[in-house]
């Protein structure tokens, strides 16, 4: 028997603006998320005060995809390290 897990609603405010997010992660989960991009929008804001907030949302988009990736990349290298420490290559 498969355990289905139930979409909860979470209402965020990401730069002002009210949100409401449906899924199956925790609200707790979506609202440290929801802070995480607020929190990077008004740090770009404040290098870049006239950027309408459609450009501040795809600048932050790509700045947060750019971070990701990095991480991955990160990621990779570790474990590959790791493989190469155990001699799991």
């Amino acid at each position: 028997m498969t355990e289905r897990k139930v979409k909860q609603r979470t209402t965020v405010t990401i730069y002002g603006q009210q949100y409401t997010v449906v899924g199956h992660e925790p609200p707790t989960h979506v609202m440290e998320v929801a802070q995480m991009v607020d929190e990077k929008m008004r740090e770009i804001r404040k290098r870049n005060p006239y950027l309408d907030t459609t450009r501040l949302a795809v600048l932050t988009a790509v700045n947060v995809v750019d971070e990701y990736k990095k991480l991955l990349e990160e990621h990779e290298k570790a474990l590959k390290e790791l493989k190469r420490m155990t001699g799991d290559e």
